[in-house]
């Protein structure tokens, strides 16, 4: 009996998409999802696409319970040899023991059921592994498996008992009467009812004198919980005979199974039960990672939107320092001062003269020309507001991403350093404010060029024009105060009246919004530049749009695929 070949397709599709489901980001669905991605893929590696590919394989019994249940003095007893190690030390089950007839040996040596873990024969295994014990005594068509603790204190043990449970056919749930309500049973039994797990529950050391009671209890208790169709069987509680449990104690439940694995029939029941189960309950517990990738990416989305916000911010604050003439202030508003309330510039303009005298007379004095000191100025007082500003901004955006749920763990630590600009960010601004200067100045020479009869007069100051062009970016007087207005504001409205004669004034009005415009888009860069910092974390770990989309386009294949074969 096989399997039609879309099934195992769509279930590899399934996982593969589930193996690489991106859940980078500490959101709060983040490692309920994990789980489930987990538990769905190892579920279709372990136990899925081998049952698929042979239906008619031995019927694998997994016995699995809570610490000291006595899971291990179960097996021993079933088989009627010491086949596991049961003992008062926990955890005592490190590494799963399989048992099974020699008949069936091949079935379980290789790689079809639990692929990930190696197959060791004549003597205990270690942790990844599962020691193969192959028995006369045990009847073809049937393997039993003894499991670690569901509730084991070693997190690994945890994980392989609910991963070896999810690849059985049957499970064989152990709990005593002094645990049966326990919450970890509980746990693992309404699993079993969620996926459609063919169960039976065992129920250990029951004292003989409350055996009728305490197993109608859980009888009720299975019923409510929508196991009622689970076997249920009591061991009372005794002294063991050679660390077996007595024969009669013992002999229902090997005879049930013994006839499960003598009756082909019946054998395919129980598969056919947990198989579908199994595979009904993928559509819910791949729902658990789909809703856990959205919300990954309406987190990463918070994040981006956080520093986009905080670098919006900044820039519209270096356009507000651009606009409100706060940059003519101190040394910018002294070297100002120094350049046209002299006169010297207007002059240099009049007289090839005055422009070679200047130009002289720093040479000698080795003082920098005033049009220079001017630029100079200006250059520090723009690379000091777009510092500011990406300081802030920085800062804005850590102190945002803190309190956002996947934030700190992207700040891994290093809030400190994020929270300021990075460190080439002085030299990359320095750079890009002496590049637009030079833009000023090419853009003086341009529009000089385009007025012949006025080249000769443009030529006598390019320089000192082009730091005029560059005042005139900033001089808007709301930002200037008092005695300011009249110096910086007074002296700007007479230069600008000499560049207007020899431009025009649309002309100038045209070259200072180009101006201002060129340097409002490098300080864009320079401030995406610092926002990718914070965009580059979210881009490592984030989903790309479509990967939910994939994801339910996975369990859509599946379920055609099982209708296909329905």
């Amino acid at each position: 009996m096989t399997s039609p070949p879309r099934l195992p397709e769509a279930l590899t599709v399934l996982r593969d998409r589930l193996a690489a489901a991106p859940l980078g980001l500490a959101t709060p669905g983040r490692d309920a999802a994990v789980r489930a991605a987990r538990g769905v893929t190892d579920q279709i590696d372990d136990y899925l696409l081998p049952r698929l590919r042979d239906l008619d394989a031995p019927l694998l019994t997994v016995i699995g319970g809570s610490t000291g249940a006595g899971k291990s003095t179960l097996v021993n007893s079933l088989v009627g040899a010491p086949v596991t190690t049961a003992g008062v030390l926990r955890p005592t089950t490190r590494a799963p023991v399989l048992v099974c007839s020699r008949a069936d040996a091949a079935s379980f040596a290789g790689d079809r059921v639990l692929p990930g873990l190696a197959r060791v024969t004549g003597g205990a295994g270690g942790p990844g592994t599962v020691q193969l014990v192959v028995r006369d005594d045990v009847p073809p068509g049937l393997a039993l498996l003894d499991a670690p603790d569901v509730d084991s204190v070693v997190a690994s043990n945890r994980d392989l008992a609910g991963q070896l449970l999810a690849a059985a056919d049957l499970w064989v749930f152990v709990t005593t009467a002094a645990r049966y309500a326990d919450a970890v049973p509980w746990d693992v039994l309404r699993t079993a009812q969620e996926r459609g797990t063919a169960l039976a529950v065992v129920l250990d050391r029951v004292p003989p004198e409350a055996s009728a009671e305490v197993s109608a209890d859980l009888a009720g208790m299975l019923a409510r919980a929508g196991l009622a169709a689970a076997r249920l069987f009591v061991v009372e509680e005794g002294p063991l005979a050679d660390g077996r449990l007595p024969e009669e104690q013992v002999a229902p439940l090997r005879g049930w199974l013994h006839a499960l694995a003598a009756d082909q029939e019946q054998r395919a029941v129980v598969v056919r039960q947990t198989l579908e189960g199994a595979l009904g309950s993928l559509q819910e517990r791949t729902g658990t990672v789909v809703t856990a990738v959205e919300e990954q990416l309406v987190t990463a989305g918070a994040l981006r939107d956080a520093a986009a916000a905080a670098y919006d911010a900044a820039r519209d604050g270096v356009d507000e320092g651009i606009r409100s003439g706060s940059l003519l202030r101190g040394e910018v508003l002294a070297r100002w001062q120094e350049f046209v309330g002299t006169g010297e510039w207007m002059r240099s303009l009049q007289t090839r003269v005055g422009r070679l005298r200047d130009r002289v007379a720093a040479a000698v004095t080795g003082r920098p020309l005033p049009e220079e000191s001017l630029q100079g100025a200006l250059e520090s007082s723009v690379e000091h507001l777009l510092r500011a500003e990406a300081d802030r901004a920085a800062e804005r955006t850590v102190t945002a991403w803190r309190a956002l749920p996947a934030g700190p763990p992207l700040l891994a630590g290093e809030e400190q350093e994020l929270s300021r600009v990075s460190g080439d960010f002085s030299e990359a601004a320095g750079v890009q404010v002496r590049d637009w200067q030079g833009a000023v100045l090419d853009l003086v020479r341009e529009e000089g060029a385009d007025k012949r009869s006025r080249a000769r007069v443009l030529s006598w100051g390019v320089s000192g024009t082009g730091a005029v062009v560059m005042v005139a970016v900033f001089a808007h007087t709301g930002g200037l105060l008092g005695g300011e207005v009249a110096v910086a504001g007074g002296t700007t409205a007479v230069g600008q009246r000499v560049l207007e004669a020899v431009f025009g004034d649309a002309a100038v009005r045209a070259l200072a919004e180009r101006a201002r415009a060129d340097l409002r888009e490098r300080a864009d860069v320079l401030l995406t530049y610092e926002q990718d910092r914070f965009g580059a974390r979210v881009d490592a770990v984030a989903p790309e749009p479509g990967a939910a989309d994939e994801l339910l386009a996975a369990t859509g294949a599946l379920t055609e695929a099982r209708r296909a074969t329905a």
